[in-house]
Parts: C-alpha cells; structure tokens; sequence
C-alpha cells in the first residue's frame, strides 16, 4: 500500500493562503465592518504594500525562510486551505494568518468522529477534512488493534490540520510562490518532551501482524527514541517519491518572544484503562503485569564454586569417586605386596581329560611336563566340571565334529543351500529412502502434526535458491555492497535467463510459471529484490533503480511501488543479506528465491513437474549463470529441493568402490542410510587407491588364517583360498538376511552391517592349534570343543543385542536391527557348518601338498615334511603373548596402573558423555565436492531469517458464548495471557524461546478488518453484499482519475456500527458471515488487513459452519538458527511453550515448522541411546549367565562391556561426532563386537588351571594371539578400508568410531581385562579330584 507516513501528512496538512492574500482579507473584512480606524485601515494598507514589495523581490519560486509573520495566539490559524500542488501532483497548504473559522453542522459532526479533541472554530475547510479521513484511513487498520496509539496518532495530526489554535504550536518557516500562490515549503511543530515521549511508548510495541514485525518499524523507520520517530514522520519527501511535501520540525522549545507554546494535548499510555492495548501491544499494561512469559529459560547446570573456578558438578563428583577408587587401589597394591612375601604356594597340579568333560587342548600343553601331586593314598587331579549347558555344547560340537569330518561335501552343499534360497527374494528388494519413513516411528507427534497440516491446511512449498554475493578484495576486509546499480542489471539478466527456462517432462515443456507459487495473482510469489520494481526491467529506471530499492528497504510494507508482482509486501531481510540490524543498503548479497507448488505425496504430478524443473535449473545455473557472475569478481551459490537427494545419489555411484550408499536428505537436515560393504565388493570401476585397500585387506585376511611364510612351503600353508570362501560366506549370510526381509516386504534401510570374518580365523587357529599327532576327526572335534562355546557366546550375543533393538520405534535403527540380527545368525551358523567344512577340504589339500588357489597343482613331498617341520614352531604372536604381553601384566605395579588408567579413561568418558551433542551436520553427509557445500556456507553467513514456525489451533470455537476468541487474539481486549501475546512476549527473549517475531494473525487482521474505527475494511453495498475499499475494482476504476470519489461505491457503508458488535467482537452469525469475506479481500492501500492471499492457507474452512474451525495457523519465526543444537533446542522451546499454553488455556495447539520432522528423533535421542545400549548390555549378560551359569563372570564381562561402551562415546564427544541414529546404531554394534575381545579370554581363564595370575597368563597364551590377530587385526585392515571414502560421513561415522572400537576393545579385551582376571576373576571349572593310587593316569586312559 502506498506510504502511510505521506497519506497521513498529506491528509493533515490544510492549504495555506499567501500572506498577501491574508492580509488584503483582512483589510476587506475591517472595511466592510465600517468601524475601522484611519489609522488601523493605514497600518494595513502599508503593510499590504510592503508585502507586494518583498513578494516581487524574492522571484516566483524562490523559498522563504522567514516565519509566516502570523499572529500566534489562540484562535488563529497558521495554514488554512489547498491552494496548489507541486510538480509531482503532491497538494501543498496555503501559509495563513486569519482566524479559525466555524464548521457547519455536517462538518462539525464529522470533525468530532475523527478528532474528538477538536471542538468549536477549526483551522480546516470541509475539502481538506474529507481528504484528511480518506487518508489517515490507511493507518487506522494498522493501529486500531491499540486504541491509545491510534487515538494519539490521529490527534497529533487533527491538531495539526484542524486545531483552532493551530499558530500556537505551528509557524511556517518557509514558503515558496507556486502559480502566484505562496506555499508552504516548511513548518515547526512545537510538542513538549513529555508529549513526544509518551505518544512515542503508545506506538512503539504495537505489532504489525501479517509482517511478523513492529508497526513502529514502518511508521517511524524502527525508531528508538521519539525524536528520531518524529523526525521521521517530519521529513520532507523528493519529488516522486513518497512522504511530505514539505519539512516539519518538530521542536520542543518555542521562542519566547514569538508568543508560541508547544502543544501538550491529552496524550493516552497504551496501559490506559480505557483505551488500554493488550499484553502484546503494550508491556506495560497493567493487565500485563502479572504474566510471565511462558517461554521455557535456560537452566544454568549445577557447578561447584573451587576458587575463581567453577567446576561442573558432574565433574566434580567424577574426580571425588575416582580419587576414592585409586586410593582403595593403592591400599589393595600395598597389602597385596605384604602377602606376596609369605608362603609360597604349591605348585599347580596338571589336568586330567576323562572324555566326558572336555578339555582345552592348551591346558593340556601347559600342564604335560609337571609332576603330579600326590598323597599316600591318593593322586589329586585337575578335573574340567563345565557348566551344564557349556558341558551339553561341547558334546553337541564334539558329535558334530565327527559328522562334518566324515561328511564336508553333504554339510556344506546343505548349509549353502538356505541362504542361497533366501537370496531369491531380493528379487522383491527395495530400499527406504523416505525420510519421514527413516526416522520417523509409528505414532510420532511430529508425522502427526505434518500430516495434520498438511490435510487441514496446505503442505509447505518446495524452495530453489540462489546466492549472488560479492567477494572481499582481502581476507579480513569488509564484502562490498550488493546494490548498485550493475548488480541489479546482472541480477534482471539472470532472473531473464531463469524465466525463459524450460524442461521436458512426459513430453510437455514446463516452465517456471507453471509450477511457482502464486498466492495472490497470476504472478509467481519470487522472494528477490527485484519484486521492488514489479520483476519488470523496464521499471528499473521509471522508480529511479537503486535509489527506489533503497528507499523499498523501509517501505516495502507501505508504499505501493514497492509491492511485489504478486500484490504482497516484501520484507528486505528475506533476500538480502550480509547486512548488519536494518542497514540493508549495506547488504553484500542477494537471495533470490522461488517457491514452487508442492504436493503431500510422492507421485504427484505436480511434484514430477518441478523435479524436473529443478534439475535443468541445476544444469542452467551450472553451465550459464555461475560463468556469467564470475568476471563480475561475484559467487553464486545454489540449491532446489531435489538438489540434496540428486547429490548424494551422485555420490553413492562414486562411493560404490567403498561402500554402496543410498542417501536422503531433505530441505534443512541430512539422513544418511549406507548400504552393506560387502556389495561394494561385487563392483566394478574401482580406482587404483580402491584397489590395493581391497588386495590389502583380501592379503591379510589370507595371511591372518595362514601358516608363516617360508619359500616354497608357503604355496601350500597359505590360506588365500580359504580366506576368500571366508568371505564369501559373510556376504553370503548377509545377502540371505536381505533377501529374507526383501521377501517379505520389509523394504532395507542398507545400513552397514559388521558381518566379519573374525570367529573364522579363531577356528582356523583352533585347529591349527592342535597336535599332529591326531587325527583329522580329533583336529577338527577338538577344536569346536575349544573354541565353540565362546563363538556361540559371542554370536549370540551380537543376534540378541541387535534383535531386541528391533522394538526400538525408530524404523531406521528397527530395520536395522532386523537385518543385523538374521545376518549374524546366518553368519554364525555357515561358519561352523560350511567354513569348517571348508576348512576340512582346506587340510586334505595341504596334506596331498597342492598349491593354495590352484588344487590341481601338486608339490612334491620334501615340501610337506619342510612343513611339518614349520608346524611345530610357535608363531610370532604365541611367543610376544607368552615371553612379554603376560608376564608385563603380571607386574603388581603394572596391575595398578592398568586398573587405575582405564579407571581415569572410564571417569574421564563419563564427564564427556555430558558434552555430546545430537544432530548430524548435512555437510559431513554431502560429497565434498558437491556445490551444496558453498550453498551450506552462504546460507551460514549470509542469511537473517530463521524457519518459519506455525502455532496451529485445533477445533476453535468461535461462537462468542466460548470466549476463544478473546483466548487467541491479542488485540484490545483480548486476555492477556491469550495464545498471541504469549507469543508476542516470547518474541521479547529469543535467546531462550526460539521465537523471532510476533505471529501473524488472521484472528487478528480479521477482527480489526470488521472493526467500525477501520471504516475503509469491511464495507458494504446497499444490497449487503461486500463492497471493496476505494482503491480497488469495482470502486477505483483504471485510468478513471481519483479512486473513491464518487463512483460505484459512492454508498458503501461499514459493515458494523459500534452497537452492532459485543464488547467489540462479533456474533457468532457476525463472524460466520464476515469471515469468507475477509479471506476473500485483496490487501490495498486503503486497507491493508485483507486475507485474500496472506491468510489463504491459514484456515481450513471445512466444516465451518458448525461453529468450529477445525485448524487454523499462526505464522512466526524461529530466531537464526546456526547449528544442530539450535534446531533441536528450538522445536523443543516451541514444544515445551504450546502445551504450557494449551493446559493454560484449555485449547489443542500445536507447534510446526517443516524440519521438525526431521529433528524429532533427537528430542529422545539420549532416551533411545540409553534404551538401546541398556537392552545390549542386558541381553548379553542374559546370554552369558545362561551359557556360563556364573554371574560372577557374567557380571565382569558386562563391566568391561559397558566401560567399552563408555569410551566410545568419550571418544565421540573428543572427536565432536554427533550423537544421531547412524552413531546410536554404532554403538549398539559396539557391544556385539565388543563381546568377541572378551568372551574367548574369559571362556579360556575359566577353563585353565592354578591361581588368577597364572590362569590369566594361561588365557592370554592360549586365545591372545587369535584374539590379536583374528579379530583385532582383520577388523582393522576392514575399517581402514573406510578412511577411502570420498564422502566423509563415511570416515568420520564409519572409519573413525570403528577404529576406536577396535583399539578400546583390544586395550580392553587383552590388557585391561587379563589384568582384571587376575585380582578378581572368578573361580576356575577345574576341580580337585581324589583318585585312588592305582586308578590309571591321564596317559594310560588317553591311550
């Protein structure tokens, strides 16, 4: 609407008459009372000529800067009339002194409607009244939801065109001849400080609802004080530009000898009782007073004062219980030590196999060459009494054993046969890529509310965006502005080549016109700085280019050239940025934005229409625009709605030789969903880095179930073909997993799987363990009995831990539970059927001497006893475990070091855990080299606005007997602790509540739309049906002269008188009639409160009639948000202040912003992390008691479980990862991996002989080196596999939080534990047993 600043003035200021004139009116008038004096009638005559004079002397438009010379006492005038114009049509007030005149009845009574304060004479004709009421209509909408502002505002201006004591406080300070007419060119207008200051806090919080912003900012420019709010109003306007067509200083001083005072009217405090505004227009109502804000305050966390420190508390009770525990530690150390000294205890007798109880064969290797212990009597023996269901797996392992030695092809054609089936159904395979579908559980409020909105009120639009920015000439120098004048004509240039854009979609061609939004007309809602001058080029020099956008910067909601193309106002804080507090003409880039139409679903046609836009946008931008911003030393950055999924599907196909990715991501968050590694390996196209990772990690993996190298027997103790079967049957296990979901309809979120090798290379090294001497039956029985129990242990850990996860609501971390549990038990199950078969066929070929990888060939049989020779040395790391890593941890002093360094690290990780943060940045997610990446960063820098925020209220009753009404709205008289001016109070704190602005309220516009005091909104004919505002059609015809005069509308009259309405609102039939009409009302210069267009969306209207409003929003803002943490914490201020709100006021009212469906699952992320590592742990305890029956062991394993789990996630807040799904998933596979460093150390000490110490060392020897290299090593070499990853979401989740689970749990499996186990482990399953003296020995009944 065009400037209410001008209207208002221009309204107000009264035609002055020429001094000359003035005076020859006053000689008339003396003359014609025939009771002048000669002397009185000669005075007046020289000054008449006196004035011709100087009236000659000055020129014919030269201004004047002297006063009028008027007489300044009551009940004279210092303007009065219309006398002229100035060239660009603006009317200007005669300069006079005559007396105030008397209104006639009609006038007198229409003075009185609009300035109350106005009685008797008048300084105003009945013209300029009339022409002062159409204009000053344009700011009562703006005001009349605060009465005392709107009441001093038009009393400031009443005073001003009308007051019969206008010489007073007004004296003309210059003048200027205009056609022989003499005209005002400039005014003092003297007020009081008191005055000024209180009309100023009348004004200064009154919002303008659909801005979301202050009416303060639009009349007085965001002033801060009333003088600059004065000055404002008073400057004097160019030519062809909007504002006052002459200068008023408003001073507060008068001169003493003029006879002049400053006006000190009745000036209304907004908290006044009668005219008081509500809580959200005036703070200091007294209705105000004693309502808090509801907005959640940040809680400062508990800390203890040490000194000038301040010491978290958590930190502070940490460090207290650790010094506690190191100190127990060093009294243990020192009575250990004074023990140490005494007695030395018996030696250790040897054990005993009685094949019922199964023995390890490293017992026995460590107990052959002792003497045994022996009384007169009796010999004592060491006797394995294993738990019941540890002695029923070791019967089982040891028959099975036997059977898959004797049958391998039949054990292995069987077992490879029901993954293989299970494989058929990837046929059916297809993979999630709905976000909503990803991280959004069944039931979630956050897809309630989305789909709630959605339905009732219209799904948010889709966003293409360019950034044209300039570049600092330096580093640390300031960016040049944006707006000049050649920026502007690039910036029409690319805005050229972005209209006439055209892709194929089915065959038509879709333009941008086609699919853009259009809320008002037919022109598409573009949010860009060219909207100041209609999109259109030709405009540019019309409005005066850069000057008019400047001048738009401030009146962008009130001047109607600065409206948009599609008739609505453009708030330059939305594509301009860079700019500091309302400078915006310093702003150092452009925003250009397009919403584009959006559908609620997918396969909308819509939506296939402006995908396909996008992606020649895309292309257009990168082959034409950014080479044509460039030589301008300018960046243009870049996105569309599709931009971040097309980039990261780009990036899967490039890290497909790493890890096959299928990754969403939608508007202002990432979702990440990596697929399997090993379907990466079935890949071709892999680079030469790629390459040798894999030739690595396929090396190792040969190498680690291999014999030592030695030329030539190494052709046939290598295990590189044996390796490979390895991995094929991990694949193999994960593919049936796949396939079995995929055939039953659960599509796969191809979250990794850690699916390894490692329980392979512990039954390599089992049965490589075992003596020659035996047969190939007692090799491979021997073995399972060894190693089985401990590899069903930690299998079935790793099933139930991810199995019991698939309870977890969120459907990510669900499905991948799902899928990791079949897939370890797949695993499992092919490795102890066909790879030990494998393993059987393996042992036949290196027995016949043929080469590894080629079967065929056969080495003669020198090379067979070289080997047999090779067999019985130990290998490296039997030896390091054996002659340093045991004996090392055997040291008390090393013992204390250990428990109290991984004790600190536990404590330490503790205090970390505090200092996580959820989120997961999008641009960890987006390829490094992905053009969203400098889109992210400008975003960053340049952007002032945060998302956009909707309160939505459910079933409002708008009947007036349920007085909602009042509980919503936050106009006069409304409650003060009503929905919008809780908002508007939360508006107030921002750092603590999230909320930017003041929402923008339909309930609001449309109660003061019908308002009566807004005679110029809701109108009507003679017939009743609506009438529009002057300004528009039917009432203000093109190219027909002046609107509003005459015409159609001529007898249009409000909708309401004041006695219509109850207690200012409207009747249930009032509003059900009125409403429709309101949001069927353009916005205009003459009332800018229509809905048409802002409210469009805003209301559902199903149903409506019923008395209920099913949904209706209102619009605000989020503050800036600047990282994760900032939306999480925003949509939980928003959350936590709606149902303080709605308890408060009995109605259903929800927060929405289109990313808090996205952001939801950090809201409970700690709760869900917890949850899921709580039911890990206890899931593997559970399995361990039930294979163990000892909780004492059962008790220790979940301790160093759980100190894992710890420092996993210390580690994570050292390296900064987020806590999100993909990291909570991690964790959960932490624990299942974890159990491998340790069940096998602990399954070996309970098995082995003596005291803790040597037990320890026992277990070390006997499963250290397969522990060290089966598992600690072959994971290793696999996640390093990850650091190639061009994506770093991949390095950062995946390479760094794996390698520091393998390095935390072999610290922990094999120095920590050990450690452990020898001060507090729990009893050794060898038993002493009494024999008689002649009962055969161990050797006799082996044999």
């Amino acid at each position: 609407m065009p400037d209410v600043r001008w209207y208002i003035l221009r309204s107000d200021l009264r035609t002055p008459s020429l001094r000359l004139s003035t005076e020859l009116a006053m000689v008339r008038r003396a003359l014609l009372r025939g009771r002048p004096g000669f002397f009185a009638v000669t005075i007046l005559l020289l000054k008449v000529i006196f004035l011709v004079f100087s009236a000659k002397a000055q020129g014919s438009l030269s201004p004047s800067n002297a006063t009028s010379g008027g007489v300044h006492r009551e009940g004279y005038c210092s303007m009065y009339g219309i006398c002229a114009q100035r060239s660009d049509g603006k009317l200007l007030n005669c300069a006079s002194g005559s007396l105030s005149t008397k209104p006639d009845d009609l006038l007198s009574s229409k003075i009185q409607s609009l300035c109350p304060t106005i009685t008797g004479n008048v300084c105003c004709s009945a013209a300029q009244f009339e022409t002062l009421r159409d204009q000053v209509q344009q700011a009562v909408p703006l005001l009349v939801g605060c009465p005392a502002c709107l009441r001093n505002f038009l009393n400031l201006f009443c005073e001003l065109s009308c007051s019969p004591n206008q010489s007073l406080f007004i004296n003309v300070t210059s003048t200027k001849q205009i056609n022989n007419t003499m005209a005002v060119n400039g005014i003092d207008y003297f007020i009081t400080n008191t005055y000024g200051e209180k009309f100023y806090n009348s004004c200064k919080d009154v919002k303008f609802g659909s801005m979301n912003t202050r009416v303060m900012d639009f009349i007085g420019a965001s002033a801060q004080n009333f003088g600059d709010f004065l000055a404002f109003l008073g400057r004097q306007a160019a030519l062809n530009t909007p504002g006052s067509p002459y200068k008023i200083d408003f001073q507060t001083n008068a001169p003493l000898s003029s006879g002049m005072k400053p006006i000190n009217s009745t000036v209304y405090s907004c908290g006044d009782s009668l005219l008081g505004c509500s809580c959200g227009d005036c703070s200091s109502s007294s209705t105000c007073s004693d309502s808090a804000p509801l907005a959640l305050l940040e809680k400062d966390s508990c800390k203890v004062a040490m000194g000038s420190a301040r010491v978290k508390c958590v930190d502070f009770s940490l460090a207290f219980l650790y010094i506690t525990a190191i100190s127990a530690l060093l009294l243990w150390g020192f009575l250990f030590r004074k023990r140490e000294r005494g007695p030395v205890s018996e030696p250790e007798p040897f054990c005993k196999d009685n094949g019922d109880n199964e023995l390890l064969s490293g017992c026995k290797q460590q107990n052959s060459n002792r003497p045994m212990h022996m009384s007169k009597r009796f010999l004592f023996l060491k006797v394995l009494q294993p738990a019941i269901v540890q002695d029923f797996m070791a019967r089982i392992f040891r028959k099975y054993g036997a059977f898959v030695s004797r049958k391998p092809t039949l054990v292995l054609s069987l077992s490879l046969a029901v993954p293989i089936l299970l494989c058929i159904g990837l046929i059916r395979f297809r993979v999630e890529t709905k976000p909503e579908k990803l991280w959004v559980g069944h039931g979630s409020k956050a897809a309630e509310e989305k789909r709630f909105f959605d339905y009732h009120l219209a799904p948010f639009y889709r966003i293409e965006q360019l950034v044209l920015a300039t570049v600092p000439v330096s580093k640390n120098a300031m960016a040049p502005r944006i707006v000049t004048d050649q920026n502007m004509k690039l910036l029409f240039e690319i805005q050229k080549k972005v209209d006439t854009l055209h892709a194929n979609y089915s065959g038509s061609m879709v333009s941008l016109e086609d699919i853009c939004l259009k809320p008002l007309a037919d022109d598409c809602a573009t949010q860009s700085v060219l909207q100041y001058f209609k999109m259109n080029q030709k405009r540019y020099d019309d409005y005066g280019g850069v000057q008019h956008a400047e001048y738009c910067f401030e009146h962008f909601s009130s001047e109607e050239t600065c409206r948009s193309a599609f008739q609505a106002p453009l708030d330059p804080g939305t594509v301009l940025g860079g700019f500091s507090g309302s400078n915006y003409s310093d702003a150092s880039a452009f925003i250009i934005t397009y919403p584009v139409n959006n559908e609620a679903g997918d396969t909308g046609n819509q939506n296939g229409k402006a995908v396909a836009w996008e992606r020649a946008f895309i292309r257009l931008v990168k082959e034409e625009l950014v080479p044509l911003v460039e030589p301008q030393n300018l960046t243009l950055s870049f996105s569309s709605e599709s931009s971040i999924q097309d980039e990261l599907e780009r990036e899967s196909s490039a890290d497909v030789v790493t890890i096959l990715v299928s990754i969403y991501f939608s508007t202002t968050e990432a979702f990440l969903v990596p697929a399997a590694l090993i379907l990466s390996i079935l890949t071709s196209g892999l680079t030469f880095l790629d390459q040798v990772s894999y030739l690595v990690m396929f090396a190792y993996i040969s190498f680690a179930v291999g014999d030592s190298p030695h030329w030539p027997s190494f052709l046939v103790t290598s295990k590189v073909l044996l390796g490979l079967s390895g991995v094929f049957v991990v694949i193999l296990s994960v593919l049936g997993s796949i396939g079995f979901y995929s055939a039953i309809g659960v599509k796969s979120t191809l979250i990794i799987m850690e699916v390894g090798v490692d329980n392979m290379c512990i039954l390599v090294h089992a049965v490589k363990r075992q003596t020659t001497d035996i047969s190939l039956e007692g090799k491979i029985s021997n073995a399972l009995v060894e190693v089985g129990p401990s590899i069903t242990l930690a299998s079935l850990s790793e099933v139930l831990a991810f199995a019991v996860g698939s309870f977890i609501p969120m459907p990510a971390v669900r499905i991948f539970s799902m899928f990791a549990a079949l897939a370890v038990f797949l695993n499992f199950i092919l490795q102890v059927t066909a790879f030990v078969a494998l393993i059987i066929f393996d042992i036949w070929r290196t027995n016949d001497n043929r080469i590894d990888c080629f079967p065929c060939v056969k080495l003669a049989p020198s090379v067979g006893s070289e080997r047999a020779i090779l067999q019985r040395k130990p290998e490296f790391l039997v030896r390091y475990m054996e002659d340093f890593h045991a004996p090392m941890l055997a040291i008390p002093g090393v013992k204390i070091m250990v428990i109290a360094a991984f004790t600190a690290a536990t404590f330490m990780s503790i205090a970390l855990c505090t200092r996580l943060q959820p989120g997961l940045d999008q641009k960890i997610v987006l390829p490094r080299d992905s053009y969203l990446q400098g889109y992210f960063d400008d975003l960053a820098h340049y952007l002032r606005v945060g998302p956009p925020l909707y309160f939505v209220v459910k079933d409002f009753n708008y009947s007036l007997e349920s007085n909602q009404t009042n509980k919503i709205c936050s106009i006069s008289q409304c409650d003060s602790n009503s929905l919008l001016n809780e908002i508007t109070k939360a508006s107030l704190i921002p750092e603590s509540s999230f909320i930017a602005k003041p929402a923008a309220s339909w309930l609001d516009d449309f109660l003061v739309w019908l308002s009566p005091e807004a005679f110029g909104c809701c109108r009507k004919f003679v017939n009743g049906s609506y009438c529009p505002p002057n300004d528009q059609f039917p009432c203000c015809q093109p190219n027909e002269g002046p609107c509003g005069i005459g015409g159609a509308c001529k007898d249009c009259t409000t909708c309401f008188h004041q006695s219509d309405l109850y207690e200012g609102r409207p009747s249930t039939a009032q509003f059900k009639e009125k409403l429709p009409w309101f949001l069927k009302a353009s916005p205009s210069a003459n009332c800018a409160k229509g809905g048409s267009g802002t409210y469009s969306s805003s209301i559902d209207l199903t149903g409506f009639d019923s008395g209920m409003i099913q949904a209706s929003s209102f619009r605000t803002y989020h503050k800036p948000l600047s990282g994760q943490m900032d939306y999480v914490n925003a949509m939980k201020a928003a959350r936590d202040f709606s149902s303080r709100v709605s308890d408060s006021l009995k109605i259903q009212i929800f927060p929405y912003s289109v990313y808090y469906i996205f952001f939801e699952q950090y809201l409970n992320i700690w709760k869900t992390a917890w949850t899921l590592i709580a039911i890990g742990l206890g899931a593997v305890f559970i399995i361990c008691l039930v294979i163990t029956c000892s909780l004492w062991t059962s008790a220790m394993i979940l301790l160093v479980l759980a100190m894992i789990v710890l420092d996993m996630m210390g580690v994570m807040a050292i390296l900064k990862i987020q806590l999100n799904a993909i990291s909570v998933v991690n964790l959960v596979m932490s624990i299942g991996i974890a159990v491998e460093f340790c069940v096998h150390i602990t399954h070996a000490f309970l098995v082995s002989s003596g005291d803790r110490g040597s037990r320890a060392k026992a277990a070390l020897c006997t499963m250290g080196a397969s522990v060290f290299s089966g598992i600690t090593l072959t994971k290793l070499v696999g996640v390093i596999v990850l650091s190639f990853a061009k994506s770093k979401v991949f390095v950062v989740y995946y390479f760094q939080m794996y390698l520091a689970l393998v390095l935390i749990g072999f610290l922990h499996g094999l120095v920590f534990l050990p450690v452990l186990l020898s001060i507090c482990g729990p009893p050794s399953r060898l038993v002493a047993e009494e024999k008689p003296e002649d009962q055969p020995t161990v050797s006799a009944e082996n044999n």
